[in-house]
């Protein structure tokens, strides 16, 4: 899929199939109104028979317009005006996408930007539309023999703008959101891949792949068994104790910036490629779905593509922590007692728990470069699935303004974080008579005290931990990764880099 910018008037243009949206209340957005003067009021006739009345989710392909020199035009329903907003938006380009790759069009233009959209512009507009499509023709079909995959004959995307001066603005748009939707599939592919192919190894090579690529800005540098043992990472290293798939750790690293001594920003990812659960086995219902337990790493691999790609002006540390926590004869156990990296000891109660374990080793590792901000990304608790749901990430983090600025970043990505406490009152929940802390706390307020528990381990820098566990995968007819939360953290980076072009 390619996309472009048009700058021409509507009447000129000869293309396979045109998009223009249709109200619920007969008002005619712009483009819409001019291609119905234009057809001497054929449009206005199939809207004034009911053929659509402009509902969300209704659409009517027209063929052989008279006087319009395209093959096609594509009314798509947007709602009440009066209540067209970012949602709407967002449902109107995916049911377009919807239609059009159903057809043998092999392109089309896109006049739906020129909706108005309170507080967004033509740069926002147009970004978002290209994620939208993306994500609408995604497709994860490798592993399956003797099937086709969907045959979508589409292949060119115009988006059609009257001002020369958003020229400029519609082709960064478009880079931007192509390069943002390279990152997502990366990622979504990953996470999809089953634990048999997608072991901690397997992000490794990925990860060489990835220097390959971007030879003069990335470096990596891969963390054995052995090497773990070294620097001390006991925690990190019990989890992997039951499984043949040896525990390792890759870190990736970006320079960008023009100064070369600016501090990094330290992207953790959580890689627990398969998560049985440990002694502490989960139930086999959905068990499957643990696969996504390295949706953590996945992510920040994939943010580690797009940084490399969009040439970001910053410093940036992925890490990608991988192991597979299994039960075994060598598997940890609860009651257990295991000494950090930090030096604090940690009673092991529970070792599906194991998240916690290995992130707080890697908390303390990234002290090394003396970070700007640490951000981890981690499937931590299903307890955050019961106060979130599937729609908002959970946010926790020891600084206000980075809060702040990650709770911006998805409101204008739609990729929504709700920040959640960590108030001093919770972490008595972690007390134990035999260590310094325990690994769970009681049945309440589970993330909170997840988060707690790692923010133990990262009094030395500005820190924030993201909880996915309920927006990184969906289950049922629609199973697969959806990639959250890159959307959300592709443009905090972008923001901190000054790339942020919304307003």
């Amino acid at each position: 899929m390619k996309f472009h910018i048009n700058y021409l008037s509507i009447e000129k243009l000869k293309n396979e199939c045109l998009v223009v949206g249709v109200f619920e209340d007969k008002k005619l957005p712009f483009s819409t109104k001019q291609l119905d003067e234009i057809s001497q009021g054929y449009i206005n006739k199939f809207i004034m028979s009911g053929e659509i009345n402009g509902r969300i989710n209704q659409s009517l392909l027209l063929y052989h317009i008279p006087y319009v020199f395209s093959e096609r035009i594509l009314l798509i329903g947007c709602g009440k005006e009066s209540e067209f907003d970012e949602r709407n938006y967002r449902k109107v380009i995916f049911n377009s996408i919807k239609i059009l790759k159903n057809t043998s069009a092999t392109e089309a233009v896109f006049f739906l930007n020129d909706l108005y959209v309170k507080d967004r512009n033509i740069y926002w507009k147009i970004r978002v539309a290209v994620e939208v499509i993306d994500s609408a023709l995604y497709d994860f079909s490798i592993l399956k023999s003797g099937q086709r995959k969907e045959n979508v004959v589409l292949y060119n995307i115009f988006f059609n703008i009257y001002k020369k001066s958003e020229i400029i603005s519609g082709e960064v748009a478009i880079k931007h959101g192509f390069i943002i939707n390279q990152g997502i599939k990366i990622a979504k592919d990953l996470a999809n891949l089953p634990p048999n192919i997608c072991t901690p190894n397997y992000f490794e090579l990925q990860s060489q792949n990835l220097v390959k690529k971007n030879n003069k800005k990335i470096l990596i540098e891969i963390i054995d068994e052995i090497t773990l043992k070294n620097l001390g990472m006991n925690a990190y290293l019990y989890v992997g104790k039951g499984s043949k798939n040896k525990p390792c750790m890759s870190v990736i690293k970006y320079n960008g910036s023009y100064d070369k001594t600016s501090k990094p920003i330290v992207l953790i990812g959580k890689g627990v490629t398969f998560d049985s659960g440990g002694i502490s086995i989960k139930p086999s219902r959905l068990m499957d779905e643990m696969k996504y337990d390295m949706s953590g790493a996945s992510v920040v691999y994939g943010l580690m593509h797009i940084v490399s790609q969009l040439k970001l002006p910053l410093n940036i540390v992925g890490i990608l922590a991988c192991c597979e926590n299994m039960p075994g004869g060598n598997a940890y156990r609860p009651g257990d007692i295991v000494t950090t990296m930090s030096k604090k000891t940690v009673e092991i109660l529970d070792t599906d728990a194991e998240g916690r374990l290995i992130l707080c080793d890697v908390l303390t590792y990234v002290e090394r470069f003396n970070p700007s901000i640490v951000i981890d990304v981690a499937t931590l608790t299903g307890a955050c699935v019961v106060a979130l749901g599937h729609y908002v990430s959970g946010l926790f983090s020891n600084d206000d303004l980075l809060a702040n600025d990650m709770i911006y970043a998805g409101e204008l990505t739609n990729d929504k974080v709700w920040r959640l406490p960590i108030f001093h009152e919770y972490y008595s929940d972690l007390d134990s008579n035999f260590a310094d802390i325990a690994n769970i706390g009681c049945r309440s307020a589970g993330a909170i005290t997840a988060a707690c528990f790692l923010s133990n381990f990262t009094k030395k820098y500005t820190w924030a931990h993201i909880d996915i566990a309920g927006t990184s995968w969906k289950s049922g007819k629609e199973k697969g990764s959806t990639g959250r939360p890159i959307l959300l953290l592709s443009q905090f980076l972008l923001n901190k880099s000054g790339l942020n072009l919304h307003n």
